[in-house]
């Protein structure tokens, strides 16, 4: 398997709210481009979402995918698995969280994604990288304001 592609950004926020916009999924359409849609499936006791179906538009990649998610390192990280997509054979990520201890927050999300077709490493990497940027840069946008 290759290595996620990873980038950090840091915003005006604190860590707790920085938290509840990524765990909040059924949320995202409503800032993330990439994100269309999203069906929760499963919750945990808390209330947050263990499996859900998002339908993806990023690029050229637009896909249905079913993910996991695991709040075992939380709040300092939620990360996510691949159960069942289109396109994808593979999709994991996590968001790292990181208080600064002075009401801004390092964000660092990671991803990695496969797809069912021949990819030059060089353009998947891309691929990883814009959809990256992209996610953070509305993330910030968002909870900034």
């Amino acid at each position: 398997m290759s290595e996620m592609s990873s980038q950090s950004v840091t915003v005006e926020a604190p860590a707790a709210d920085v938290s509840a916009l990524v765990i909040d999924l059924e949320g995202y359409p409503q800032w993330s481009s990439a994100i269309k849609s999203v069906e929760v499936h499963e919750r945990d006791s808390s209330g947050r979402a263990t499996k859900a179906t998002v339908k993806i538009e990023a690029g050229v990649l637009k896909d249905r995918a079913t993910l996991s998610y695991d709040y075992s390192k939380a709040p300092a990280e939620i990360s996510f698995s691949l159960d069942d997509a289109d396109l994808m054979t593979e999709m994991s990520g996590s968001y790292a969280i990181k208080d600064n201890g002075d009401d801004t927050t390092t964000v660092t999300y990671s991803l990695h994604v496969e797809v069912s077709m021949p990819v030059p490493e060089m353009m998947r990497k891309k691929a990883e990288m814009s959809t990256i940027e992209l996610a953070l840069g509305q993330l910030k946008k968002k909870i900034e304001g």
